[in-house]
């Protein structure tokens, strides 16, 4: 089950483009019955190790704006470690954890919300974008922040920053994005590693349905319509937002 569950995320995240970690840790906890504290920290794992099969193809077709990537990372890296320092806190506390629950909804649900809407009012790329590596600096603090927390957040919100504040295409959005979520994964990932917040044993199964999910997708994206499939999967976050959201208003008697 836990390999098989690795091996279609992977293939999905590799033919849409949602990230890993905004799929894998909900699934986590409504599917698997895995704490919060314990999900978030594997999910960004996961993440990890998924990326690191994509990115080297983003690097070998020149997909990466090295400069700019390294504009986000001075402040995400921080940002990540601030998140992930902030979660490991209030799974510390029980009576902290249904607010934890609720943070997570809303985190995953809000990203999910705005795939849909730019599904159906795609953002036009306009010619000759400013480049505003402050800007972009600064909104890659929260970003990172989001990460560290909820293993969510750097492929909707990293990818609208940089379309927002950089002249870069498509392809180098993509790939460079790509690059940075590795990047604050890996970070992410090693915390809450140091801290036990990770499943190894569940992580090691994942990962390795997961490699090879990635490998198949990515050999059959090209013709799967990308578009019609991160639709459907963005309803399908959203939902499992939403039901954190309940779940955690459910435990309180609201």
């Amino acid at each position: 089950m836990d390999f098989l569950l690795g091996f279609l995320i992977a293939a999905m995240i590799a033919m849409t483009g949602v990230g890993a970690g905004t799929v894998m840790a909900p699934l986590l906890i409504l599917l698997l019955h895995l704490p919060a504290e314990a999900a978030v920290g594997t999910a960004l794992a996961y993440s990890a190790a998924v990326k690191l099969v994509v990115v080297p193809v983003q690097v070998v077709r020149r997909n990466v704006a090295w400069r700019t990537l390294a504009i986000m990372l001075a402040t995400g890296f921080p940002g990540v470690v601030l998140g992930t320092l902030l979660f490991r806190r209030l799974a510390r506390s029980h009576a902290d954890q249904l607010w934890l629950y609720l943070a997570l909804g809303v985190m995953i649900a809000i990203p999910s919300a705005w795939h849909i809407y730019r599904h159906f009012r795609p953002a036009a790329v306009h010619a000759g974008r400013a480049h505003r590596p402050g800007w972009l600096a600064l909104t890659m603090l929260p970003v990172g922040a989001e990460v560290g927390f909820s293993s969510s957040g750097a492929g909707a919100l990293g990818t609208l920053a940089l379309m927002g504040f950089t002249p870069l295409d498509t392809t180098r959005i993509v790939g460079t994005d790509l690059a940075f979520g590795l990047c604050l994964a890996l970070v992410g990932g090693g915390l809450h590693l140091s801290q036990g917040g990770i499943d190894v044993a569940l992580l090691e199964r994942l990962v390795a349905g997961g490699v090879l999910g990635a490998l198949a997708g990515t050999s059959v994206a090209s013709r799967i319509p990308a578009r019609a499939m991160r639709l459907a999967l963005s309803l399908w976050l959203l939902a499992m937002g939403m039901q954190l959201c309940w779940q955690a208003f459910a435990q309180a008697g609201i």
